[in-house]
């Protein structure tokens, strides 16, 4: 099982610690999340919400997983009334129950779908999901490749993988983020740039585009057709 880390003062992932609360602030408030993303990451929080939006263009009938959904912030990109299946997955309840609260307020609870999982051991079949959404999440697991191949394993062939991680390759002026996360359990081994495009491409992806913001890496991949089952081992 990969959970996501645990360490001194902060409390581990499985925990929901303080550090998360503080994420989804930021998210909900453009204006001053916009600002500290900005002044302590060098990157620009639109972003994340233009990947999202890729959420909201899914037609009726589409499965979608959000892994670690967190608090709910990608729920600002699925639409009340879609006609989707989305599934919220999380290694801790307490993340699972303010998913759901932020659902409820935004109407969207008749179509959002808790689950208790594991992103190294995801429990669900091969090419359940049209898309799979990752959003801040690889640079929180200890093994970072390995749950890129179960994303990749779940999502159906042509469908489309895309997320955001904190990456390892964007110089110094992060390095002190990294390693205090690390320190505190917040935060995995994460990855390089050239690391995230060979996994992607390990797990079966195609058109993997990279987009770097500040120390903020945004990737997207298309499901090879012909890759019906990527082995995840």
């Amino acid at each position: 099982m990969l959970e996501r880390l645990r360490g001194p003062g902060l409390g581990g992932w499985s925990e929901d610690p303080l550090w998360g609360t503080f994420y989804d602030w930021s998210v909900e408030h453009p204006r001053a999340g916009g600002a500290v993303w900005k002044a302590g990451i060098g990157s620009d929080l639109r972003l994340l919400y233009a990947a999202a939006a890729e959420i909201g263009r899914q037609p009726a009938g589409s499965a979608v997983l959000d892994v670690p959904s967190g608090g709910g912030v990608a729920l600002r990109g699925l639409r009340p009334g879609q006609g989707i299946r989305y599934v919220a997955a999380d290694i801790a309840q307490s993340m699972l129950d303010r998913t759901m609260e932020s659902a409820r307020e935004r109407g969207l609870a008749d179509q959002v779908e808790p689950r208790l999982a594991d992103v190294g051991e995801l429990p669900f079949a091969d090419g359940e999901f049209d898309l799979v959404v990752s959003f801040t999440g690889l640079h929180c697991f200890p093994d970072p490749q390995r749950a890129v191949l179960e994303m990749g394993r779940v999502t159906h062939a042509g469908g489309v993988l895309t997320g955001s991680a904190l990456l390892n390759d964007t110089g110094l002026r992060t390095l002190p983020i990294r390693t205090v996360g690390r320190f505190a359990g917040l935060l995995g081994p994460s990855a390089t740039r050239a690391q995230v495009r060979d996994w992607m491409a390990q797990a079966g992806f195609t058109d993997v585009t990279l987009r770097m913001s500040g120390a903020i890496g945004y990737f997207r991949g298309i499901k090879d057709a012909s890759a019906d089952l990527i082995d995840g081992g």
